[in-house]
């Protein structure tokens, strides 16, 4: 859902692009807790359910606790359901989830930096997230990265909008944000920028439009 169309030209209407990272840029595989989930005899999504839990995730993306620290937090959130062994082993799985870059959206930001737009990452993360990009060799993609957990403040809430706003350098209505979560992508768009619910490369491709 592209909340905020482009002009009838097909030029992109923007000086700066707003991406998330996770589900757009970096892709998990979350097969191997869905391998265990179901040797444990637990409904597929019951770790990530455990684990996305508000009270849960929320002090990892704003920097209070480690990725290690929250993979306890959801051990002992899955104690309950499962023998603590396997709580542990379900934990550390999810936390260790092999990840990779989708080289399509990778190509086309570099396509849009290339073209003299401003790219700034606004990341729900945790303070791993720098080590993570340099895994990836994504350290050089854009020009800015605002993540959670080093400001201390998490997508939705708008003053991260404002941080990247102001590290991207143009106003908020010639921002484009992408995000796979249409609560965030709502919260940008109440904000003035022109935001796009992403669900496949080719939803940026279309926002992008010709550069």
């Amino acid at each position: 859902m592209t909340l905020s169309p482009h002009p009838p030209s097909g030029r992109p209407p923007f000086g700066a692009v707003l991406c998330d990272i996770d589900n757009v840029i970096r892709i998990y595989d979350s097969s191997p807790v869905t391998v265990l989930e179901s040797a444990a005899g637990l409904a597929e999504g019951t770790v990530m359910k455990v684990a996305f839990a508000p009270e849960t995730v929320l002090p990892l993306l704003v920097g209070r606790i480690t990725p290690n620290e929250w993979a306890w937090s959801v051990a002992r959130g899955l104690t309950g359901l499962v023998p603590e062994v396997t709580a542990f082993e379900l934990a550390d799985a999810l936390v260790d989830s092999p990840f990779h870059a989708d080289e399509r959206v990778v190509t086309l930001l570099r396509r849009a930096r290339a073209a003299r737009i401003r790219l700034v990452l606004v990341s729900n993360a945790s303070v791993q997230l720098e080590e993570d990009l340099e895994a990836l060799g994504l350290t050089d993609l854009a020009d800015d990265v605002v993540s959670s957990a080093r400001v201390g403040i998490a997508k939705p809430d708008p003053r991260i909008f404002d941080i990247a706003v102001e590290r991207a350098g143009v106003p908020a209505d010639r921002c484009l944000f992408v995000d796979d979560t249409l609560e965030n992508v709502e919260a940008a768009a109440a904000l003035g920028m022109q935001a796009v619910h992403y669900r496949e490369p080719e939803d940026l491709r279309r926002a992008l439009g010709d550069l």
